[in-house]
C-alpha cells in the first residue's frame, strides 16, 4: 500500500515537467501579441501625423520632406516598442514634363513598421531560440499637395 502512494505523489511532478513549456510558451506569445497590438495602435495613431506634418514640408536645409527624414520622426515617435520603421513614397511627380503645369498627383507614403518579438537573439548551446518571423504592419498615408492638411 505504501508504494501506491509513491507513485502517485510523483505524478504531479511530471505534470509540471510536461505543462510547464508549455505554458511558459503560450506566456511568451501572449506577450507578443499584446505588445504588437499596442505597437500597431501607436503606429497607426502617429503615423498620418508626422507624415502630415513633415513630409509635406518644404526640404530646407534638412531635407524635412524626404522619406528618410519622416522614417527617422516615425521611427522616434515609436521609441519603447522593438520595431523598425521604413517609409517609401510614391507618386507626387508631375504629370507632364511642361514648366507651366500645375497638376500634380497626390503623393502617397508607405509607412511599414517591423516588429520583432521577444526573446530575439537567445542563443544557448548553440541553439537558437528566438522567434523565427517578424511581424508588419503597413499604413499608407495619401496626401494631396494642393489641399494643406488634406490626408485622403
Amino acid at each position: 500500500m505504501g508504494r501506491l502512494l509513491t507513485e502517485e505523489r510523483a505524478q504531479a511532478t511530471v505534470e509540471m515537467v510536461v505543462v510547464a513549456p508549455v505554458m511558459i510558451v503560450l506566456a511568451l506569445i501572449a506577450y507578443n501579441v499584446a505588445d504588437f497590438s499596442a505597437a500597431v495602435t501607436r503606429f497607426d495613431r502617429v503615423a498620418p501625423d508626422i507624415v502630415m506634418a513633415h513630409a509635406v514640408s518644404p526640404e530646407g536645409e534638412g531635407g524635412a520632406g524626404t522619406p528618410g527624414r519622416v522614417a527617422g520622426y516615425l521611427q522616434e515617435a515609436m521609441e519603447g516598442y522593438r520595431v523598425k520603421v521604413d517609409v517609401a513614397c510614391e507618386g507626387g511627380g508631375a504629370a507632364t514634363a511642361s514648366m507651366f503645369d500645375l497638376a500634380v498627383s497626390p503623393t502617397t507614403y508607405r509607412c511599414t513598421m517591423r516588429y520583432e518579438p521577444w526573446p530575439g537573439g537567445l542563443s544557448i548551446a548553440g541553439v537558437d531560440l528566438g522567434a523565427p518571423l517578424a511581424l508588419e504592419h503597413e499604413r499608407a498615408v495619401v496626401i494631396d499637395p494642393w489641399k494643406p492638411g488634406v490626408v485622403v
